[in-house]
């Protein structure tokens, strides 16, 4: 396939593709536009940053053509905010010579505004299933004229939780209309939903599941604590020419902040921001927006952000901390080295890490190269707490592959040391309870022992 060209778009859609500088599809495109517009069910496998939004988006406008009745014609599902507000850009960039109206629809924000843009009449709903179903429910929305249902990073939403949500509005949408799917990676909860939804889908799998893009060169650093992860993290950092566009991946809200309270004194409060679920929805744009626009060098996220956050240039993603949702790794790698760019990722491993960086490597079909931690990094003492939780971590992680593993913190150890006690305590008892029968020698010696 050599260009756009070859797809029969109509001549609106190609001057808008040309202009957003796209000249040669992506594998993932190439494949999935042609059945898309002949009316195929969809699924679509492919990593992040290879260009499935406009696998769906591009065929789904070259087949609504123009504005017609003031109910929607597609539903696209997001499991993010941010995936939702990157696919309706997607779509403003791509239909700038169509008259297709495009509601987006999240929660976080009070509902008003997105009534009021729903009574105007629209084409195209992207949503959030919460918001959507919501608003359903209270009758702003009539689904009987929808044409197109898509499912976007499906195995994000199934790990989400919206597998019920999901189920609750494919009760709702006509029965006749076109499914499309796509994932990065097929979970078993994905396989299941797609047997719900799709009807003899045309599969497309450009990939091997959750295989990491090409150009992204990936890289782990054993690391024993916490404070040592901050002195390696700053000793990237020093290297501004390298590390111009960094995203920094925690996995909890509380690190999240803790991490960019301690860049914030380092690098100022203009090279550094934090997105989270706590965070307003407004400051989460406004935190994007600067990072994508490069007034800021450093965004700390969680996995929030992970999915659906398009920023090119961006030079290095760092997993300060290693995911637990395994298949995360995938999607937060793939934030650099996107649409034929290069990056690098980074990630930090303590030894309670190493379990999940080992089902990573089985999960990615790959070893990630181990580095060896710079001379410059000083090497930290482990604190006896968190040496405590570490060792806590791991007795727990072999508990999960052996329920039969007793370790240094197992209950029952410490439930047959008690044990023991009791029982020389009611020996001592039984001696001392002859009392009324032997003699006075007896009883004396007992209580000494006492």
């Amino acid at each position: 396939m050599a260009s756009f060209e070859d797809f029969k778009l109509n001549k609106q859609l190609l001057n808008a593709v040309a202009e957003a500088g796209y000249t040669i599809p992506t594998e993932i495109q190439e494949k999935a536009i042609t059945p898309v517009l002949a009316g195929q069910d969809v699924m679509g496998i492919a990593q992040t940053g290879t260009g499935k939004t406009a696998a769906y988006v591009l065929p789904m406008l070259m087949k609504l053509k123009y504005a017609q009745v003031n109910d929607p014609r597609a539903l696209i599902l997001s499991p993010t905010r941010e995936l939702a507000m990157q696919i309706e850009e997607n779509i403003r960039l791509f239909s700038t010579y169509l008259d297709l109206r495009t509601v987006l629809l999240y929660g976080g924000l009070g509902p008003k505004t997105q009534k009021e843009q729903l009574a105007k009449g629209c084409d195209i709903i992207v949503a959030t299933p919460g918001r959507f179903l919501d608003l359903y429910l209270e009758g702003e929305i009539n689904t009987k004229s929808l044409k197109f249902l898509v499912l976007d990073e499906a195995d994000k939403m199934m790990d989400m939780g919206f597998i019920s949500k999901i189920h609750r509005i494919l009760e709702i949408v006509p029965r006749k209309r076109q499914n499309l799917l796509f994932s990065a990676t097929m979970s078993e909860l994905v396989r299941k939903i797609a047997g719900d939804f799709l009807e003899f889908p045309t599969v497309i799998e450009v990939t091997e599941q959750a295989t990491p893009a090409k150009t992204v060169e990936q890289s782990l650093y054993h690391v024993p604590n916490l404070k040592t992860k901050l002195n390696l993290l700053q000793h990237f950092f020093k290297d501004d020419q390298a590390f111009t566009r960094v995203i920094v991946f925690c996995k909890t809200k509380t690190v999240a902040d803790n991490i960019f309270g301690y860049l914030e004194r380092k690098y100022g409060p203009e090279a550094v921001r934090v997105i989270h679920a706590n965070k307003g929805q407004n400051t989460r744009i406004n935190s994007i927006n600067s990072f994508k626009e490069g007034s800021v060098r450093i965004l700390v996220a969680t996995d929030v952000a992970a999915r659906g956050l398009d920023v090119t240039q961006v030079s290095h993603v760092i997993n300060f901390d290693v995911p637990i949702v395994i298949e995360d790794y995938v999607h937060r790698i793939g934030r650099t080295g996107r649409a034929y760019n290069t990056g690098d990722a980074i990630t930090f491993c303590n030894p309670a890490e190493e379990y999940y960086v080992a089902k990573i490597e089985k999960l990615i079909k790959q070893t990630i190269p181990v580095k060896e931690m710079p001379a410059e990094v000083v090497l930290e003492k482990t604190p006896f707490d968190e040496k405590q939780a570490i060792a806590r971590e791991i007795d727990n992680q072999k508990k999960k592959d052996d329920p039969d593993f007793k370790g240094a913190f197992h209950e029952k150890k410490y439930a047959m040391k008690m044990n023991n006690r009791k029982s020389s305590g009611r020996g001592s008892g039984a001696k001392g309870a002859g009392k009324g029968k032997g003699s006075k020698k007896g009883p004396s010696k007992s209580g000494k022992r006492r």
